[in-house]
């Protein structure tokens, strides 16, 4: 990092700094969040693309060729453009990043980059810990610009009911 580059990154967590230090102690209470439930979605994939051997591990892409999404206060369709940039590391994990596009029922389209790591179970035959993620939403001025300034949880599994390959993932939001 340069010196100039050093100077600005003070210079900005100073100002956040003293812009904190100007709100009222009530409205920085730290408390513990809870988590409200902001979408279930159902992800459908296309074949996996493999791309090969790179220096951090094997790579692959998986399709995201649509679903849907219902919640609350929110529901859609996920549009077939997406995809999900997956890389496989030594430890036995995979580092997971799905970035795609919600489409509402009132026609907003909202980007979601999500991402996570899903381990496999240990050699002592543990079972893997669940896949949680961490979705950051990408929302027009609007309606639904209230997702751009949140915390959120997603949780990753599959719907055995299912018959295409498809993901579940539970969106919670941080209160």
């Amino acid at each position: 990092m340069t010196l100039g580059a050093k100077r600005s990154a003070l210079a900005a967590m100073a100002a956040l700094a003293a812009a904190m230090s100007a709100v009222p102690a009530a409205a920085q209470d730290a408390s513990e969040p809870g988590l409200e439930l902001l979408y279930r979605s159902v992800i459908k994939l296309g074949p996996a693309i493999e791309v090969g051997e790179t220096a951090r591990g094997m790579r692959r892409i998986i399709p995201i060729i649509g679903g849907t999404f219902e919640g609350p206060e929110m529901k859609g369709e996920i549009l077939p453009m997406g995809w999900d940039w997956q890389l496989d590391r030594s430890d036995g994990c995979t580092e997971l990043v799905a970035d795609y596009f919600l489409r509402t029922d009132d026609g907003v389209v909202i980007n979601v980059v999500n991402s996570g790591a899903a381990c496999m179970p240990g050699a002592d035959g543990t079972p893997p810990p669940p896949v949680r993620t961490s979705p950051v939403f990408e929302a027009p001025l609007g309606k639904y610009e209230w997702l751009s300034k949140g915390g959120y949880i997603g949780t990753l599994g599959f719907d055995p009911t299912l018959e295409e390959p498809e993901v579940v993932i539970t969106v919670y939001r941080a209160n």
